[in-house]
This record gives C-alpha cells, sequence and structure tokens, in this order.
C-alpha cells in the first residue's frame, strides 16, 4: 500500500471502520433484544423492543454519514491531484539575479515602530476651577 492511491486508502478505511460500527450495532440491538425478552411487563418489554430499534437505526445512520463523508474526502483528494498533475508550472520571465550577501556595517537592525492601539485615547479632562 506504500504507493497506493490517499484516496483508495480513504474509501478501504471508512468501509472497515463502517463494518465494525455495524457490528458494534448488532450486538447492542441483541443485547436490548434480550432484555426485552426477560422483562417480565408488557411496557418494559415494548420500551427495550424500542430501545433496539432504534439503537440500530441511529448507529445504521452513523456509519452511513461516515461513508459519505470518507468518499467526499476520497474524490475532493483525487480532484485536487489531478488538478495539480494538470498545472502548469508558472513561467519566470525575469533574470535571476544573485544577490550578494551585505557586509555588517556595523549598525543595529531597524527595529519596527510601536503598534498604534485602536482604542481611541481619552481626552484630558479641564482642570477645576479653584473655589473662590
Amino acid at each position: 500500500m506504500a504507493d497506493a492511491d490517499l484516496d483508495a486508502v480513504i474509501r478501504q478505511l471508512a468501509k472497515q471502520q463502517n463494518k465494525s460500527i455495524l457490528a458494534a450495532a448488532k450486538k447492542r440491538r441483541d443485547r436490548f433484544s434480550g432484555m426485552a425478552v426477560k422483562a417480565k411487563d408488557k411496557d418494559a418489554k415494548e420500551r427495550f423492543k424500542m430501545l433496539a430499534r432504534e439503537a440500530f437505526e441511529q448507529a445504521n445512520a452513523a456509519a452511513r454519514r461516515l461513508l459519505l463523508s470518507a468518499d467526499n474526502a476520497a474524490d475532493s483528494y483525487a480532484r485536487a491531484m489531478r488538478q495539480a498533475a494538470v498545472a502548469e508550472l508558472p513561467k519566470t520571465t525575469e533574470k535571476k539575479v544573485a544577490k550578494k550577501a551585505e557586509p555588517p556595517t556595523g549598525k543595529p537592525a531597524a527595529t519596527k515602530a510601536p503598534k498604534e492601539s485602536s482604542k481611541p485615547k481619552k481626552a484630558n479632562k479641564p482642570a477645576k476651577k479653584a473655589k473662590s
């Protein structure tokens, strides 16, 4: 798999995760179904049966979303690689001039000016008049 395309790897991993999610969902559904069989009253049996159905439906939906997301990511990667393969290299029309390093002059490097804050400055209050 060292030379396999990444989009195929993404799809393969998503399929593996999908299988494990569905297997876990089936175990959980079976556990709730078993609890429904063991329940003594009718309301508890219905509640456990409903939980079994809902748990499996929710896990199935999550697995479907995972597959769609992985397919979208794999398609996006494949499309980007196709576009990168077709893209032309930028042409350089300027002559490449080798810049020579300037010898140090002993002057310190220029420092940046402090940034102006975006807050407005407070205006000075007028001096209080003396009581007469």
